[in-house]
């Protein structure tokens, strides 16, 4: 992980680590029960926190009984599905549309921001190991502005590490994924990586994950093999899975497909090929 986005040196070396992280923790209590069990196996060390979902502060109180330094909790930024403010909340395109032309409130994001840094603080009792964004929000203009701000206000030089967005190459991936990628790249990457370094905050190298959500275990097998087989020390690879389906959730069964490869026998297999080392980023 690094602060300056250089890592060249690193991505030709021997052994390379990576680290795997559940995003949308907090949501309903199959996604709760799916981190818990991934963590229990050794597969996943990074958790990314929605504290204006329902499950935040049960399934918090559990993950604030766990040792720190085995896994990193960190807050996942959310203005699309469960902000704490209501007159917050908006849809993803509303979203970045509206960090691009001004048409965001700056006050109100300013509050939001700082109300998610208080009720994660509140559960857990420290502060976040890091901070990305529920569908990379984070990033956009605006918010990462009041980001920041309110980071270097909060922690000063102990700055939560940032999810990058830079993109890798992925060759099982579908076109459209191919661009899904380089469009959430695009929207924020290089902008965020130049705040991160002026801060001496650190990132991931590479974001892996992206895809369309659809296929089912099959696929997603197939992905997570591509995913693991190209990373490069120092890379995130973002995961979505669920022990349980909620009827509401449009990606009930991609979290359903993730958690079955993800809890599998295959994926030791997949990590042993891969000649991978699975550890926090703050490791890094």
């Amino acid at each position: 992980m690094t602060g300056s986005g250089n890592h060249d040196a690193r991505e030709h070396s021997g052994t390379r680590s990576i680290c795997l992280c559940v995003d949308d923790f907090g949501l309903y209590p199959g996604v709760n029960e799916a981190v818990f069990q991934l963590a229990d196996m050794g597969r996943v060390h990074a958790v990314g926190c929605m504290v204006g979902a329902p499950q935040w502060r049960s399934g918090g109180a559990v993950l604030r009984r766990r040792d720190p330094r085995g896994i990193d909790v960190g807050l996942h930024l959310d203005f699309t599905e469960c902000s704490i403010q209501p007159a917050a909340r908006r849809g993803l395109g509303a979203v970045i549309a509206g960090s691009y032309v001004g048409a965001l409130d700056r006050r109100l994001v300013r509050e939001e921001v700082g109300a998610q840094l208080d009720a994660f603080e509140a559960v857990m009792g420290r502060p976040p190991a890091f901070v990305d964004g529920h569908q990379h929000v984070h990033q956009l203009p605006v918010i990462r502005d009041e980001l920041m701000s309110a980071l270097d206000h909060r922690y000063g030089t102990a700055m939560p590490w940032l999810r990058s967005t830079r993109r890798a190459l992925a060759t099982a991936v579908s076109a459209g994924e191919r661009f899904k990628a380089w469009f959430i790249e695009q929207v924020g990457a290089a902008a965020l990586a130049s705040m991160a370094r002026q801060r001496g905050a650190r990132q991931n190298a590479h974001l892996l994950g992206v895809y369309d959500f659809s296929g089912g275990a099959a696929r997603y097998a197939s992905l997570l093999a591509s995913w693991l087989g190209g990373a490069l020390d120092g890379d995130l690879l973002m995961c979505h899975p669920s022990r349980e389906s909620d009827p509401r959730d449009a990606l009930g069964a991609a979290r359903l497909a993730e958690f079955q490869v993800l809890s599998g026998g295959a994926f030791a297999e997949m990590q042993a090929a891969a000649g991978l080392r699975l550890q926090p980023l703050k490791r890094s």
